[in-house]
């Protein structure tokens, strides 16, 4: 991890990177880091914006498409899509309370089915999983997931995110939020959440630390355990996602993870950069999460490269091949084969 995101602040000349990487059947962190980083020994060497933030934890920003995951996860729940046989006409744009919502592709994809949908990562087809949904149950569904509130990994400097407030969660704030615009979340929420999506709907309290042993007698001071929060969406919702996440690897906007001997899924995510309360012209946050393998994940690793600069800005073509490097680095360590 630390290899991947040091090369890409090189290579893309970035503001800041970072990556996470959990294994979703415990929560168990596996892996946290960003950049720019520091010696221990030379902090005074570095601005205090740097030795004082731990990023994955701290840092709050619009998640963009990868959010689009929550979305999904909640309307195959409530079985408002069969993704194969519903069918979707993106004319580039949805009209919400007279306010129109542009999709990511100006001229939109016209047809699709609802796999393709996502596999696309189209906005308005997204919109309307959203509002297919409903506007409560949407809400009900990422807070659910654990957003809006600290997850209780006890790392210092953790950040709630901030969600539209019951009062201003009106049509176009719903419409916006199902393709992951004008919320804030942590890259740790983001990673427990997408955890519970693919692991079959359980969300796990994320814990860093497995034990601590007293080094004189080796007995065993403090274990943590896997601690369940909640169920939030079904075995079957959650193969659904798992299913549909590796064709957005194997035929969508995700490509650049796949791996022929390894079956990984996951999806891209671009949002443009807000500061004080303002978009910036032509800065972007590129992100990738992806999990593997398919039928019993192992392992969900996010990445988010802030503003990177000599390359198209898009989390599919920056980040997912970040991802895919990670996973089938790590594979070998966390105890599952690549396939021959």
């Amino acid at each position: 991890m630390e290899r991947e995101l040091s090369q890409a602040m090189i290579k893309y000349e970035a503001d800041q990177a970072l990556a996470i990487a959990m294994n979703p059947k415990t929560g168990a962190i596996l892996g946290l880091s960003s950049f720019p980083t520091f010696h221990p020994l030379q902090y005074d060497k570095v601005s205090p914006s740097v030795y004082n933030q731990n990023l994955p934890v701290s840092m709050t920003f619009e998640p963009g498409s990868t959010f689009k995951i929550i979305t999904l996860a909640a309307a195959l729940e409530e079985g408002k899509v069969d993704l194969q046989n519903d069918h979707f006409y993106d004319p580039g744009y949805s009209i919400v309370e007279g306010t129109r919502l542009r999709c990511w592709k100006r001229e939109g994809h016209k047809h699709q089915s609802f796999l393709e949908v996502v596999e696309n990562s189209c906005n308005p087809g997204f919109i309307e999983l959203g509002q297919r949904v409903g506007r409560e149950k949407l809400s009900q569904y990422i807070r659910d997931f654990g957003f809006g509130q600290k997850t209780g990994s006890a790392i210092a400097g953790e950040s709630t995110g901030i969600l539209f407030s019951k009062e201003s969660y009106g049509p176009v704030e719903h419409a916006t939020t199902s393709f992951g615009q004008g919320i804030s979340v942590t890259p740790l929420q983001q990673v427990q959440a997408v955890s519970a999506a693919v692991n079959g709907g359980t969300l796990y309290q994320p814990y860093v630390v497995k034990r601590v042993y007293n080094e004189e007698t080796g007995a065993v001071e403090l274990e943590n355990n896997p601690k369940i929060v909640r169920q939030v969406i079904s075995e079957k919702a959650s193969k659904e996602v798992r299913e549909a996440l590796e064709s957005v690897v194997a035929n969508g906007s995700g490509r650049q993870s796949f791996r022929d001997f390894m079956r990984i899924g996951g999806k891209t995510g671009t949002a443009q950069k807000a500061v004080n309360g303002r978009y910036v012209e032509g800065e972007y946050i590129v992100s990738f999460i992806g999990f593997a393998p398919i039928d019993d994940p192992e392992i969900v690793v996010y990445v988010a490269i802030d503003n990177p600069k000599h390359s198209l800005q898009f989390g599919g073509v920056i980040a997912a091949p970040i991802v895919g490097q990670i996973i089938e680095d790590s594979a070998p360590y966390i105890g599952f084969e690549k396939r021959t």
